[in-house]
């Protein structure tokens, strides 16, 4: 059986303070399920603060985005070897808001990707479609060219331990969220496109949902067979609902 993950991605959230608060609530929470995978990525100026509160912990942690180099003139990037010198682990790469606000192509994505690969981060790798494309029934058209521009460029093999994460972007922040079944369906698309590559990576490939995860429905997204856990935005805010989704994941591990 694939181990259930939960992440947290704070988005353009956070002070010192609330952090601290935050993730005072959570760690008592997360601290007796060593054996479950939970991590928090926090924005750039709260990476210290993670690792200061968060070190020895069962909580990991990561950064939102990364940069595509590795170092060099580009005044306001942060690389990955940055983010792992303070002990992060994981690195969001592709995000809908990256690709839709910042006009991140899939080109980029795939070089962030690498390059959260080579400084040594496990990379959470998101893909998925927008309502436009849900409802014209391109869902999968767009998730193959998304998955294949990784597999092209990097091979199946850059997958083994990493994370994709599967967000619609019509579900993301609005309350809608996809059904569990559509959720499983896109999961079960995104891992036979791996394994059309490499089988053993597909099935050892962890899939998160992330759109509208919430407590309420943490339960039943998570007993489907392809969703591994969940990329969590605004519940990952409130500690009461983070760890509610965190027990949800931990019960059907």
């Amino acid at each position: 059986m694939r181990p259930k993950f939960v992440v947290g991605n704070w988005k353009l959230n956070g002070s010192l303070s609330g952090n601290e608060a935050l993730l005072k609530a959570l760690l008592p929470e997360v601290r007796a399920q060593q054996a479950r995978h939970c991590a928090v990525c926090v924005p750039y100026p709260y990476l210290g603060q993670a690792r200061q509160m968060l070190s020895g912990t069962a909580i990991a942690w990561g950064s939102q985005d990364v940069s595509r180099f590795d170092k060099g003139a580009y005044t306001g990037e942060v690389s990955g070897a940055m983010v792992a010198d303070l002990g992060g682990k994981y690195a969001l790469v592709g995000h809908s808001e990256r690709r839709t606000m910042f006009g991140e192509t899939d080109a980029v994505v795939v070089d962030k990707f690498a390059a959260a690969r080579r400084a040594g981060l496990t990379p959470v790798f998101c893909v998925g479609e927008t309502l436009a494309e849900r409802e014209a029934g391109v869902t999968e058209s767009v998730l193959a060219r998304q998955v294949d521009a990784l597999l092209d460029k990097q091979g199946a093999g850059a997958l083994a331990g990493a994370i994709v994460a599967y967000e619609p972007v019509w579900a993301i922040g609005t309350g809608r969220t996809a059904t569990a079944e559509q959720a499983d369906e896109a999961h079960a698309f995104i891992r036979a496109r791996v394994g059309a590559k490499d089988g053993a990576v597909a099935q050892g490939l962890a899939i998160l949902y992330g759109g509208s995860v919430k407590g309420s429905n943490a339960a039943e997204l998570f007993a489907k067979p392809n969703v591994d856990g969940g990329l969590i935005g605004g519940a990952s805010l409130v500690a009461q609902d983070f760890v509610a989704i965190w027990q949800a994941a931990v019960a059907a591990g």
